[in-house]
């Protein structure tokens, strides 16, 4: 007697594995056999299932037992294949119908009572059962997370006692809803920035068109407190954004509750991460924190303090949006289109330039420390900022007397609008076709930008990442020409 069960992808690019079930009369050799290059987990995975079918009153079959994870060559790990082995093998012995399995996909973890635990990659699975047509079971607990997909059927269940009752028809299951949680999350407003007029003007730039940005100055003088300011002044993400970001944690184990289906992410990962936390990566590959950050902020704060290897694996996901990590026997593509906000000072010191404190450091040590960023990585950044010390009176100005995140975030939610009416995109998603029909400049405005690009050596990128916020510019104020006022500030944003 055999039955085959398929088992949907819980995680992204890896094809679906087969769970093949065989019973034999016993004939001396091991009772319960599982093949298919299976890790721990999922060796251990048959005294979990014996436990969970006779504690929930199913009689396990008293034969040998082969359990084969097909595709033979790929390494099958965690405890998401606990439910299908277990049904397959309640479906060979005849106590479930085989008919009723074949429109469901299983997803999920036995405890030795029988009850079903979540495991991650849910979203994935229900997105995969849903493009075959499928319905996917899972544990009680993650219905809801899975739900979120469109047009998915989930099923929750709390134990395989009630899943196998379900499936014969004794009681019925009710296919589960997505359970919304807050939808106007609550980020740090800008309106506790005080001063620092120019690097607010740099960051409702920088969130109108999705541009890169680098705050740099002494230490103290606010980067990190406008940095987590951005969030609060982007458009609210769109739901291919929230999908995306949703499965991305969901594979990483890092959902904590509904609310962060509705918010950006703001990732800050600490200098001393390694080039695979970034990027991701592993023997089984996971996504990295510019996966984590897509649709949102990736913050790298001392930015001269990561290894130089870590800040050159982002220069090619942050042109293309993506990320692929190539294994032996397959490869994996996470999004990445994530908008880079970095902080650096001046000097190791972090006092070269500022008129109250003294600089230490030598022309040597200066220069060693900047060159830890390269050139390339730097090019990639659309607009430069320093970020001066401010005088211990205007500190001592009571709190907001700027602009909050909301008057900001319209006007930004103005100029995307615009862009998106325009070519579909933000300005520095903007192709190289793009740019010279949405950039359009008159004789004068172009011979100044050439003669700028000469004067500051511009490469070709530098130069076309320069229109791209000079265009933005031109959208915050609801300009259809880019004029030499928009050209000569974003010229600005280069020079420093």
């Amino acid at each position: 007697m055999e039955l085959s069960v398929v088992y949907s992808r819980a995680l992204a690019g890896i094809s679906a594995p087969l769970v093949r079930v065989e019973t034999h009369l016993s004939n001396g050799l091991p009772a319960f056999h599982i093949v298919g290059l299976p890790e721990t987990a999922v060796r251990e995975s048959k005294d979990r299932v014996r436990c969970a079918i006779l504690n929930s009153h199913f009689t396990f079959p008293d034969r040998r037992i082969t359990v084969n994870l097909a595709p033979a060559d790929l390494p099958k790990a965690g405890g998401r294949f606990d439910l299908s082995i277990a049904l397959g093998i309640l479906c060979a012995s005849g106590q479930v119908p085989t008919k009723q399995l074949q429109q469901h996909e299983f997803l999920g973890e036995l405890a030795l009572d029988g009850s079903l635990r979540a495991v991650p990659g849910v979203v994935c699975a229900a997105d995969a059962a849903n493009r075959a047509g499928r319905h996917l079971v899972v544990a009680a607990e993650s219905a809801s997370l899975a739900a979120h997909v469109p047009g998915a059927e989930v099923i929750g269940a709390p134990d395989i006692l009630t899943l196998c009752a379900h499936l014969n028809g004794s009681t019925t299951i009710d296919t589960a809803q997505a359970k919304r949680g807050n939808t106007h999350p609550t980020y740090p407003d800008l309106r506790d920035i005080v001063g620092q007029v120019g690097a607010r003007r740099a960051l409702e730039i920088a969130a109108s068109g999705g541009h890169n940005l680098l705050f740099w100055g002494p230490p103290g003088t606010g980067k990190t407190l406008l940095a987590s300011r951005l969030p609060g002044i982007l458009p609210p993400p769109s739901a291919e954004e929230l999908l995306a970001g949703l499965a991305l944690r969901d594979i990483h184990s890092e959902l904590s509750g509904p609310t962060l289906c509705f918010q950006r992410p703001f990732r800050s990962p600490h200098h001393s991460a390694t080039a695979a936390a970034l990027v991701g990566g592993g023997s089984r590959p996971r996504p990295g924190e510019i996966s984590l950050a897509h649709g949102g902020v990736l913050f790298l704060d001392e930015l001269p303090e990561f290894s130089r290897h870590c800040l050159e694996v982002l220069r090619e996901p942050m042109e293309s949006g993506e990320i692929t990590l190539a294994r032996a026997s397959h490869r994996i593509t996470y999004p990445a289109r994530f908008q880079l906000v970095a902080a650096m000072n001046p000097c190791p010191c972090g006092y070269f330039g500022d008129p109250a404190q003294p600089c230490r450091c030598t022309p040597d040590q200066i220069q060693r420390y900047r060159a830890r960023v390269s050139g390339p990585l730097l090019d990639r950044i659309d607009l430069h900022v320093q970020v001066n010390r401010l005088p211990p009176g205007d500190l001592l100005t009571p709190l907001h007397a700027g602009e909050d995140s909301a008057t900001v975030s319209a006007r930004v939610g103005n100029s995307r609008t615009r862009q998106e009416r325009r070519q579909g995109a933000p300005n520095a998603q903007l192709s190289p076709e793009e740019l010279v029909s949405a950039c359009v400049l008159g004789k004068t405005e172009r011979t100044a930008l050439e003669a700028a690009a000469e004067t500051m050596r511009l490469s070709g990128r530098g130069l076309h990442r320069t229109l791209r916020v000079a265009r933005t510019i031109a959208d915050l104020e609801n300009c259809d020409t880019i004029t030499m006022a928009h050209i000569s500030e974003a010229l600005g944003y280069r020079a420093s």
